[in-house]
């Protein structure tokens, strides 16, 4: 089993402001991951694929998990802080996928830090897109799932507070000292 207290998870539905935060934690000099699920869905949209939420959620998941195990064990020699857009834990019951074995072995085998920085629903920021077309009964309904998962998971959910850009960084890096 790799564990990485290091290694700190966003997570949370889509438009919640996640990535918004990794890119400006970016430029201030920490080291992150990009999520590896909207690259999966452009990728898949180009080609004409199946392999997307909407259409093959199991496929979707399968794709991503493989990415988010490549991701994490790039980076598993890395001792400096990274902030992770998502993790495997977004795998687990995604779009209503039951978890593949390959995703069940990687939540053992790979350890994120035990707390999980968890973003809520937030409506005066989300917005739908051509890779987000969760409504906002759907949004709701994401967080519920990852709260209610993540300890299941052995991870500790930490809500970040809705508030500027500065001060949700200045929440998560004081929590990920």
């Amino acid at each position: 089993m790799i564990e990485k207290s290091n290694f700190h998870v966003f997570t949370g539905g889509g438009g919640t402001g996640k990535t918004t935060l990794i890119e400006h934690l970016r430029a201030r000099g920490e080291l992150v991951a990009a999520e590896n699920i909207r690259a999966v869905i452009r990728e898949q949209v180009a080609a004409g694929g199946q392999a997307v939420p909407w259409i093959d959620p199991a496929a979707c998941c399968d794709l991503t998990t493989a990415r988010d195990i490549a991701t994490f064990d790039g980076l598993a020699h890395e001792t400096r802080r990274v902030f992770f857009d998502r993790g495997l834990m977004d795998m687990h019951g995604a779009n209503g996928a039951l978890p593949s074995p390959a995703l069940l072995k990687a939540l053992a085998s790979r350890r994120y830090n035990s707390r999980v920085f968890v973003f809520p629903p937030w409506r005066e920021i989300y917005a739908p897109d051509a890779e987000r077309r969760q409504d906002w009964s759907e949004m709701e309904a994401v967080f519920e799932r990852i709260v209610r998962t993540l300890p299941d998971l052995g991870y500790a959910p930490v809500i970040v507070p809705k508030a500027s850009v500065e001060d949700r960084a200045a929440f998560v890096l004081a929590h990920s000292a």
